[in-house]
């Protein structure tokens, strides 16, 4: 059944903000008609949005939502617009200000991170309100970077003396024997994801500066045996690929006035089939422990190239998300 037919009228007060929402050549607007389906036509300060009735209203609500934004001094990009209509379109009274105006970090390039879903807002007041959170879900959901952003700023707020950054370095088709150089070069691969996202956030003096001071510490999982690690936020990126005996050595390394982050994701498991991963061992046995958080991310949470998820979806050869998927 076609949907009725309808066409709205927003006007804005200010000029410049206005010009900031829809973007450089009218970019956010562009994106907006086709993430909603409608037409806008843009005169100054003033928009006539039309289209189906449900998507015009979409497409107003995420308008207005991202205008009232702009006005309180936040910094909208292009991504924020991507976002936010599928937030919206999702759930259509969600408050977007709840979500992006939670600033986690301002990097040294002056970017604002914040949450960019409702899921990683969950997140990111768990790991708040809890010494040890689990983020769990598929590649690209934010949970490595949003972890490594509230490490940082639990630094620079005085609340821990250092932060650690962890990963096991299982091979996924190759032998580390085979790689060239000694030991720390041959593992070097394998925390390259976790030096980015600082390098991104720091800058590369202030980031090599701690790390040198040894303020903040990138090592494998195997170097934190026999450690008890105190006053510090310790994140274990791709625990998927911890054994049972490692996750157990790792959640008992956690010492007083520190803070864990464990972050996998269960469908990208390199360990040999004859072993568990510990990461599903201590979802299934930690979930009910107070001061433990198990948050969990979807493919609605994938905070990449709008571009992504149709990828995703050319690949699994429907536009549908496939309900037997572990990640929905």
């Amino acid at each position: 059944m076609e949907q009725k037919r309808a066409s709205r009228d927003v006007q804005f007060s200010s000029n410049e903000h206005a010009g900031t929402l829809y973007g450089d050549l009218n970019k956010n607007i562009q994106l907006i008609e086709d993430g909603a389906r409608v037409h806008i036509n843009v005169r100054g300060a003033a928009l006539k949005v039309s289209g189906a009735e449900h998507d015009v209203s979409l497409a107003v609500n995420l308008l207005e939502q991202l205008y009232g934004l702009i006005s309180t001094g936040y910094p909208i990009y292009t991504s924020d617009v991507a976002f936010g209509l599928k937030i919206l379109q999702g759930n259509p009274s969600a408050r977007l200000e709840r979500i992006f105006l939670d600033k986690v970090f301002v990097t040294a390039r002056n970017r604002v991170i914040s949450p960019k879903t409702p899921n990683q807002k969950l997140y990111i007041d768990a790991i708040r309100g809890h010494d040890i959170v689990f983020g769990i879900g598929p590649a690209g959901t934010g949970k490595t970077y949003l972890a490594v952003a509230m490490a940082v700023a639990a630094l620079a707020d005085n609340m821990v003396r250092t932060i650690i950054l962890t990963r096991p370095a299982v091979e996924a088709g190759e032998r580390l024997g085979f790689l060239p150089g000694d030991l720390t070069q041959k593992v070097d691969p394998y925390l390259r994801p976790l030096n980015d996202a600082l390098l991104d956030m720091l800058g590369i003096e202030k980031a090599q500066d701690l790390l040198d001071q040894g303020i903040i510490e990138i090592a494998p999982l195997a170097f934190m045996r026999g450690r008890t690690l105190s006053n510090a936020f310790v994140i274990l990126d791709e625990a998927q690929n911890t054994t049972r005996e490692q996750m157990k050595m790792f959640l008992t390394r956690i010492g007083f006035d520190s803070r864990a982050v464990i972050t996998g994701d269960i469908t990208q498991i390199d360990l040999s089939s004859r072993r568990k991963s510990g990461l599903i061992q201590a979802a299934d046995l930690l979930g009910a422990i107070d001061g433990i958080s198990f948050c969990r991310f979807t493919k609605r949470d994938v905070v990449r190239h709008p571009l992504v998820q149709k990828i995703i979806q050319a690949y699994e050869g429907d536009t549908q998300l496939d309900e037997t998927d572990p990640y929905p």
